[in-house]
């Protein structure tokens, strides 16, 4: 009943293209930070901050508790932290944000509500992610 694939038919599953997006889905409460090269998307809960080098998308269920930082960031939910989009960053919906955004280009619906300040130009977003890897390495150094 179970044994009706065959070995082939498993290994071609497995070698699916890299482009496929990760999915936390609705009513899933994750705790710890995500990285990831390939898209997200959350309509669950993230406890940590998530971070790739493609898209992020937070959907209208979706919640993070922490920084959110990638390519593209789509968000319709609700965000706790800062946000950093090398490219376009959207804030879409009903979605809610409490944190300072860094964004290459920024899209923003009028129904959306963001609290914090906006940083924009691909210069604001690379400048920023250097400062950051200083001032740990500097916070790190003088402990």
């Amino acid at each position: 009943m179970f044994t009706n694939k065959s070995k082939t038919d498993m290994q071609t599953n497995a070698s699916l293209p890299a482009g496929n997006a990760t999915l936390i889905s609705a009513g899933t409460v994750l705790k710890g930070d995500i990285s990831s090269s390939g898209d997200l998307r959350i309509d669950g809960t993230v406890i940590g901050n998530v971070k790739t080098s493609a898209k992020v998308i937070v959907g209208s269920t979706g919640v993070v508790e922490g920084d959110v930082s990638g390519g593209q960031a789509d968000i319709t939910g609700k965000v706790n932290g800062n946000i950093r989009a090398t490219e376009l960053l959207q804030l879409r919906g009903e979605c809610m944000v409490s944190g300072n955004l860094y964004a290459g280009k920024l899209q923003v619906e009028p129904t959306a509500t963001f609290n914090g300040q906006c940083h924009m130009g691909a210069n604001i977003v690379e400048m920023t992610s250097n400062e950051q890897q200083t001032t740990a390495t500097a916070t790190w150094g003088s402990v």
